[in-house]
């Protein structure tokens, strides 16, 4: 994975990555390429959690991520998917550390949550930047934003911000908020705070979310899929299409077929032979 100090150790192919994700752009440490790769990365691989729903904590070796989401027709979570970028960004000579959230969607506090989503700090321009492809949803980035209160930033026609919240730590807790066409507010993604986190502390988080019967990823499907245009999402069996109007459409799916055919066609995964996905 990677080091927090000098980025990435182990040895990555390159090539076969930007391949899969068809930057044909610079390989410079440099804001562009950060902004480049990260928003490829985004519109090219899939979120899913089939590894999770199947028993199985997936590894975060770069060669494994390599075998299963560059060469493979696979996704991954947030541990597979930023782990995966920070090995590239770091054989792209760029400064990476990892950060750790609390999911805000859904949670009646931060404090209800524990640190479960995983991010990257790169250092790029001078300055911290947030770089984040795990997190799947319509409010998630699509490009790295600079770690800078006070402003609003547009990242490929969504738009973000991070606000302070009030807690009873040592260090700020910042919030990263996305605008909501549909409710016409802002609306909080996840908490955290910027101290750095390593591989060791996301090898046990990845564990605990990928194997407690407890984990939503442990008890159904989750597949997205950003692509321009639109989102889509299934959770379980509801198929749920989202336009950058707002506009939601939803259907069911109803047999098992249907769904490994959605999943093949319109997420471009490759279900594991005997994984059901709609339990």
């Amino acid at each position: 994975m990677f080091d927090t100090e000098t980025g990435t150790t182990a040895p990555f192919d390159l090539d076969a990555y930007l391949k899969r994700i068809g930057w044909e752009g610079d390989r410079r440490a440099d804001l562009a390429t950060l902004r480049g790769v990260h928003l490829a990365h985004s519109l090219s691989l899939p979120f899913e959690n089939l590894d999770p729903l199947s028993g199985t904590a997936p590894s975060l070796a770069p060669a494994d991520l390599t075998q299963k989401m560059v060469h493979g027709r696979r996704g991954g979570y947030c541990y597979e998917h930023n782990s995966l970028l920070a090995a590239a960004l770091g054989a792209l000579g760029f400064r990476v550390s990892g950060l750790a959230g609390r999911v805000l969607v859904g949670a009646v506090s931060p404090e209800s949550r524990p640190r479960t989503h995983m991010m990257l700090r790169v250092e790029a321009a001078g300055g911290p930047y947030l770089a984040d492809v795990g997190f799947g949803g319509t409010g998630a980035l699509l490009e790295p934003v600079p770690l800078v209160r006070g402003e609003e930033f547009e990242d490929a026609g969504r738009r973000h911000r991070f606000t302070r919240l009030p807690h009873e730590g040592p260090l700020e807790l910042w919030a990263l908020e996305a605008y909501d066409r549909r409710a016409a507010d802002w609306a909080g993604q996840y908490a955290f705070t910027r101290e750095p986190f390593t591989a060791a502390d996301f090898e046990v988080f990845n564990w605990h979310v990928a194997t407690n019967p407890r984990s939503p990823f442990t008890r159904r499907a989750f597949l997205q899929r950003t692509v321009p245009g639109r989102h889509l999402l299934l959770d379980g069996g509801r198929l749920t299409e989202t336009r950058p109007d707002g506009t939601v459409t939803e259907r069911t799916l109803s047999t098992e077929a249907q769904a490994r055919r959605v999943a093949e066609e319109e997420f471009r995964i490759t279900v594991p032979e005997g994984l059901r996905l709609l339990g």
